[in-house]
């Protein structure tokens, strides 16, 4: 159950929401879990807005993207990272209606310790997240 954050200045993406959606549809996807609340509800994105004062390379050059991923560990194979990287590259310059912003945009992809994602107040460690998505895949097909 990722968090996607995305950064990048005032006024790149004519419609964030939209944008924050295809991302967690798209993690979703690309991770390969099963469709249910748990996942649906749990899997997000937020687009942050900032000055482009607020963004700088060395040369003082402010129009990039910065998207950080956030994944319980293990939950992407290299495959599943390339994929990750690709698609969401290609999202963030589509969104900004850019396709140059494909050079620009950074994509970083973390993964939280056993015992380091927090979810429903409890610290779960990955055995834990698949213990609870079993339990609510049969509760969800009674039994």
């Amino acid at each position: 159950m990722p968090m996607i954050d995305v950064y990048a200045p005032t006024g790149t993406f004519a419609d964030p929401h939209a944008l924050a959606v295809k991302l967690a549809d798209t993690l979703k996807g690309i991770e390969r879990v099963p469709d249910i609340p748990m996942f649906r509800k749990n899997t997000a994105a937020f687009v942050h807005e900032l000055p482009p004062s607020s963004i700088s390379n060395v040369d003082g050059d402010s129009n990039y993207v910065r998207v950080q991923v956030l994944t319980n560990a293990d939950a992407l194979d290299r495959g599943k990272q390339l994929a990750v990287v690709q698609q969401f590259t290609s999202l963030i310059a589509e969104a900004s209606g850019d396709e140059r912003l494909k050079e620009r945009t950074w994509v970083l992809i973390t993964e939280a310790v056993p015992g380091g994602w927090g979810l429903s107040s409890h610290a779960n460690t990955n055995e834990e997240l698949v213990a609870a998505a079993r339990a609510e895949i049969a509760r969800l097909s009674g039994n």
